[in-house]
């Protein structure tokens, strides 16, 4: 299916590669022909493609709750006013893209190679600049709205290509795929822009803009290591060394602020340092660790007690996890010890350490996750379904709720309600026809209650509806 939408992708750029031969004008009057809206959608669907048939997607709702609350942070601070969604990509490279719509996607690389949070947070703000400057559509903004629509096709394309080399090396092989990556590519003025307003929006969220400059000289020693065997399409932010004495002439005159880290910062550097690989080995290089520290830091505590239960160390795990001090315990160290009392099948536990924390942490929607699977696991589907519930009504397009909603409907023997709630998972997911058969299934079961059979036959016909317009949008292409 992947190499489909890749060919599919390229051929529809190609047809149109001759209109955008030129870069365009900068200004308003470039992006009239796509509307905010219109962006939106081309994100929507690249999303969706990223989250539900990319494998390299991290689909971990801490790393992902923690990419948000910093995000937040600066879109907040960068006065936008726009919506963003952050996740993170499996990827050893150090790079971020930002995409129509306001989606930001970064790869666990970056992120682990950052030294302080405000280095991370740099990044993140220059992406955002992309996105409010809406610098994708400028690029193309001479091409008409369906070219823009192709594009969504060539961005699944790309990311489709990450994970097959003969893919990859058949998207760049050749003059055309150059064409193509000049298509994708920031031009410099694009940087620059996005240096100077995301170095604006860093400060105004608080963070030390010293380490911009910092991290992007890193940026350009790494794009220096991996530059030759890189496909093209992955070096779309081209780094000069114009560009970093520009930053750096920029924040010397700044006054001096030391910014510490946040904790959650270190915590997601640990968790994504010990998920990947094998968990023997994993493990093995954090006891090393663990031994060589004499009074080792909550981050390195959480490494190895993560490491151990990834590797069924649970003895181990349990008593380095009690070893976190009381009054320094965070949202992502109560989800620790709740995944190890259920690793340890001990959900009553699990329960105990997450009732609490869910109304102490209420931003953490993971805890409400972990609940969730603690109380179906221990046969609580009631109490389950009740807090599921409230969460997919206050969260309607969360589609983890909405997973957890069918599968405790499932247990408790409510086959017409699990069927609506995966309906909602798939209409999330973009797969109308399949939500339009979930909600079939559920209405011909006739079991469920007045009110809940007719929200099925409301959203059925919204469905059928989406499903139609999503037909005539593909057609129109």
């Amino acid at each position: 299916m992947m190499k489909r939408i890749l060919a599919f992708g390229l051929s529809a750029v190609l047809s149109v590669q001759s209109v955008a031969a030129g870069l365009p004008d900068l200004g308003e009057s470039s992006a009239a022909d796509l509307s905010e809206a219109a962006e939106r959608r081309i994100g929507e669907q690249v999303i969706r493609e990223i989250r539900w048939r990319e494998p390299s997607y991290l689909d971990d709702p801490q790393v992902e709750a923690y990419l948000t609350t910093l995000g937040n942070r600066l879109v907040a601070a960068s006065k936008s006013g726009g919506s963003f969604q952050f996740f993170a990509i499996r990827d050893v490279t150090l790079n971020a893209f930002a995409m129509p719509g306001g989606y930001i996607g970064l790869h666990t690389g970056l992120i682990l190679s950052a030294r302080s949070e405000s280095e991370l947070a740099s990044v993140v703000a220059h992406e955002i600049a992309h996105v409010e400057q809406r610098h994708i559509a400028r690029l193309v903004g001479k091409q008409s709205q369906s070219s823009m629509i192709m594009l969504a096709s060539l961005l699944v394309a790309v990311l489709a290509a990450r994970s097959s080399d003969q893919i990859a090396q058949a998207a760049v092989a050749g003059g055309t795929a150059a064409g193509i990556q000049s298509q994708l590519g920031y031009t410099r003025e694009f940087e620059r822009e996005a240096d100077r307003i995301g170095l604006q929006t860093l400060d105004a969220a608080g963070f030390d803009t010293r380490d911009m400059a910092s991290f992007f000289e890193r940026l350009q020693r790494e794009t220096r290591l991996y530059e030759n065997n890189a496909p093209a399409y992955l070096r779309t932010h081209p780094l000069t060394t114009e560009r970093i004495a520009d930053m750096s002439n920029r924040v010397e005159g700044a006054r001096y602020r030391q910014v510490a880290s946040s904790d959650d910062f270190t915590l997601v550097q640990a968790r994504l340092a010990t998920l990947e690989g094998p968990a023997p080995d994993v493990f093995r290089r954090e006891a090393r660790a663990w031994e060589k520290a004499s009074e080792p830091t909550v981050a390195q505590r959480y490494a190895y007690v993560h490491a151990a239960m990834r590797a069924n160390e649970l003895v181990l795990a349990e008593a380095a996890w009690k070893g976190f001090p009381a009054g320094e315990q965070s949202a992502m160290i109560v989800a620790l010890g709740a995944e190890l009392a259920m690793a340890q099948r001990n959900y009553a536990a699990a329960v105990a350490r997450l009732k609490p924390a869910v109304s102490h942490y209420p931003q953490a929607r993971y805890l409400s996750y972990l609940l969730a699977d603690a109380r179906i696991a221990a046969g609580d589907t009631a109490t389950a379904i009740s807090e599921l519930r409230e969460l997919t009504t206050t969260y309607p397009d969360d589609f983890r709720s909405w997973s957890r909603l069918a599968k405790a409907y499932q247990v408790a023997g409510k086959v017409a309600e699990s069927h609506r709630a995966q309906a909602e998972v798939y209409a999330l997911q973009g797969a109308w026809s399949s939500a339009i058969g979930q909600l079939e299934i559920a209405l011909r079961e006739g079991k469920a209650d007045f009110y809940t059979q007719s929200v099925m036959d409301a959203r059925l016909r919204e469905f059928r509806a989406r499903y139609d317009d999503e037909r005539a949008w593909r057609e129109r292409r």
